[in-house]
Parts: C-alpha cells; sequence; structure tokens
C-alpha cells in the first residue's frame, strides 16, 4: 500500500497520476475528498484530515509500506516560523513511518551544507534532520527553484511583457520541473529494492540567470519578455501589503537571500532531469500564456 499526501497539490497530483497507472494499491490523505476528481475518489482509499494530525496518519499508513511526504506551504496570514511549522507537521508522520517499516519519500530543498539562515529552505533541511533521526529508510528528494514559479508571472508576461522575482538578474540559478519531480518520486515508490537513507539532489539541465530565463521566454512566445529584479526591501514592504505575517515575510526573504547568495551550489549535485526550461516553457508556459 502507498500513501500519498498532498494528492491535490501541483506535485502531489502528479505522484498519484502516475502511481495510479501502475495499478499499485494507493492511499491518500486529504482534507476535503471531494477537491479530487471523481475518477481518482474510485480509484484510491481516503482518510480524511490533516497529515500533521498524529491521529490521522496512524490511520493512514496502517498496512502500508511506502510513504510520499510533502508539506503544504503554511497559511499566509497566520504562518508562524517556518522551522517550527515543518518540524511540527512532520515529527509524528517520520516518527509513524520508522515504528511501522514504511519507506519514506520526502521533497525537501537543495543546499544541504549551507551554514547561513535560508528562511524556508533552512526549514526544510532541519526536518530532513528530524527525519533521519528516527531511522526510518527514506530518499529525500532535494530539489531547487522550481520552473512552476514563473507561472505566478502569467499575468504581467501576457499584458506587459515582464516577470519580476528579487532574485539577482544575472546570478545563474539553478532549477527544476515538477513533472520530473513527480516522475522521479512514483519511480521511487514503485521500486521495492533500496534501502538506507540517501539524498536524491534532481537538477535540470540548464544554469540559466533570470535574465536569461527572458531571453528565453521571449523567443517562445515570439515577442519580448524582459525580466524586473525586485529589491529584497520592496518585495518585503509588498508581502506585507497584501496581508503576510511578520514570519512568512521574513522566511521568504531569507530564502530568496540564500537563492542569491549560492545555496544550491552548497551541496553536491549533477544535471539529473530531462526537463530544461526552454522545453518547459513551450509546454507549459505558452499555453498558459495565450490562455
Amino acid at each position: 500500500m502507498i500513501v500519498i499526501t498532498t494528492p491535490t497539490g501541483d506535485i502531489g497530483r502528479q505522484v498519484l497520476d502516475r502511481v495510479l497507472d501502475s495499478g499499485e494499491p494507493v492511499r491518500v490523505i486529504v482534507r476535503d475528498p471531494f477537491r479530487l476528481p471523481e475518477h481518482v475518489r474510485a480509484q484510491v482509499e481516503v482518510v480524511e484530515g490533516s497529515h500533521a494530525d498524529a491521529e490521522t496518519i496512524a490511520k493512514a499508513l496502517e498496512g502500508a509500506d511506502r510513504l510520499f511526504w510533502l508539506v503544504p506551504p503554511a497559511g499566509f496570514r497566520d504562518a508562524g516560523p517556518a522551522r517550527s511549522y515543518y518540524l511540527d507537521f512532520t515529527r509524528a508522520a517520520a516518527q509513524e513511518a520508522a515504528n511501522r517499516g514504511v519507506r519514506m519519500v520526502h521533497v525537501t530543498s537543495l543546499g544541504h551544507g549551507y551554514q547561513d539562515e535560508a528562511g524556508l529552505l533552512s526549514a526544510a533541511l532541519d526536518m530532513d534532520e528530524l527525519i533521519e533521526s528516527t531511522g526510518v529508510r527514506y530518499r529525500a528528494l532535494a530539489l531547487p527553484f522550481f520552473m512552476e514559479n514563473v507561472l505566478r508571472q502569467v499575468q504581467p508576461i501576457a499584458e506587459r511583457g515582464v516577470f519580476s522575482m528579487a532574485n539577482t538578474a544575472d546570478r545563474p540559478l539553478l532549477t527544476v520541473a515538477t513533472r520530473d519531480v513527480a516522475a522521479t518520486a512514483a519511480a521511487l515508490l514503485l521500486d521495492t529494492a533500496w534501502s538506507g537513507q540517501a539524498r536524491v539532489p534532481l537538477v535540470g539541465p540548464d544554469r540559466l540567470t533570470p535574465d536569461a530565463m527572458a531571453e528565453i521566454i521571449s523567443e517562445t512566445l515570439g515577442r519580448t519578455v524582459r525580466y524586473q529584479q525586485v529589491p529584497l526591501t520592496d518585495f518585503r514592504a509588498r508581502m506585507a501589503q497584501l496581508g503576510a505575517s511578520p514570519s512568512l515575510t521574513q522566511d521568504m526573504a531569507d530564502m530568496i537571500n540564500a537563492q542569491n547568495n549560492g545555496i544550491y551550489d552548497a551541496e553536491p549535485r549533477d544535471p539529473v532531469t530531462a526537463t530544461d526550461f526552454r522545453r518547459w516553457c513551450q509546454d507549459v508556459l505558452k499555453p498558459a500564456v495565450q490562455l
């Protein structure tokens, strides 16, 4: 039995689809079962609730041997410190998986060994230490910047020919497509041979600056799109204006500052995923902009 968390999220949904194609028995943990497509509900066992809850995770892992674990984003306005959120969310599941001999495949950040504060990324790396400390067998999918983050910029790209972030314009930013993450996660969940504890860095074949991303977006869309770097102070102000909690604003700013300072280069890795940024733009971004 394979247990999948966040089955309605971007990565979790893709993992679920791939695992269902295998014919393996699947159980999902979800707060609202009716967010699952009807054909999916017909194929899975559903445990209703939060996967942070000890009773819910114990029920979900009964008779299971594999677990896909992903911590969902915290509430925009109610978020406390990311480190506490990640550890509190994961503690019961990691211990329960260890006690039951369940193998975990979990999503985390690339950057093991980075020494400075990195906000949300530091929280994910601390979660890894917690999971490891239980003795559970795991594979940690260590990820850089998601290409899908650019989808948040669809409207300004379509309307004004610009996308903006607080990442340094001329600093290379390692990326990965969520479809490659999901493919790797599903393959590990379906592989019954591995054991022990290990990290699996997943990095796409590109090493692009945001300025270079803008060039590829322009070529893909057939019109000029430029990158606009937003100062971190302006980013903080915008987050506060949108109602983000002070903790979330700080954690987001620390994450971007760490990306600008090379956190993803702190951990040894090789390009291993199939999707490059140009292919992703053709397959995902261009159709989204043209809607």
